[in-house]
């Protein structure tokens, strides 16, 4: 026998009337948001950040003066090289020579704490085998040249290279409390009057 297929009845148009139509939704318009805007500095909180560099043609010198008697030999070769690198002016350049001509004198009278005079050596050689010799600081200041004391403790402060030894040639160490260099009117510095601990005895 052959079956019957039944369709699904079609549905009243009745109910199809009664539902209502959807009607299209319009997208709600979102507003674009503002561009941030640049807050401006007032020019009392501007800053100059252009930084500062001393020219060669521009280096002005001066002289100054440093008396060693009593003073003690490492914190006057720190003064000494701080002088000589420029590193007490505010134009102080790196690169620049920009330090100042310094005298010493009575190299012979300047003091060591502890047992530094007597137990510090320094090497030289004669240039033959086996010429090496050494020397203690207390035999160097009573010899011929005890200027080469405070010579060798301010050039152990410095930096090494080509300025550095430029820099050096502008110190002048002197054996007594005369000088050649008085036409150049150097500026007396009190080193001992900075601080109680700047000289012994």
């Amino acid at each position: 026998m052959a079956t019957k297929t039944t369709k699904p009845a079609a549905k009243p148009a009745a109910d199809a009337a009664a539902k209502p139509a959807k009607k299209p939704t319009a997208r709600k318009a979102t507003a674009a948001a503002p561009a941030p805007t640049a807050q401006k500095i007032p020019a009392a909180h501007k800053k100059n950040t252009k930084s500062f560099t001393l020219r060669h043609q521009d280096v002005s010198k001066r002289w100054v003066m440093f008396d060693a008697d009593g003073v003690i030999l490492g914190r006057l070769a720190s003064a000494i090289a701080m002088t000589l690198r420029g590193k007490t002016k505010a134009t102080y350049t790196p690169s620049v020579d920009c330090g100042d001509n310094v005298i010493v004198i009575n190299a012979e009278k300047v003091k060591m704490t502890g047992k530094k005079a007597t137990d510090k050596n320094y090497y030289y050689h004669t240039g033959y085998p086996g010429g090496i010799k050494e020397r203690t600081r207390a035999k160097m200041l009573e010899g011929k040249h005890p200027e080469r004391v405070i010579m060798l403790a301010v050039q152990r402060m410095l930096p090494e290279g080509t300025l550095a030894r430029k820099q050096l040639t502008n110190l002048r160490v002197y054996k007594g409390a005369t000088h050649p260099h008085v036409a150049q009117a150097p500026t007396v510095i009190d080193f001992a009057a900075r601080n109680p601990k700047n000289k012994r005895g």
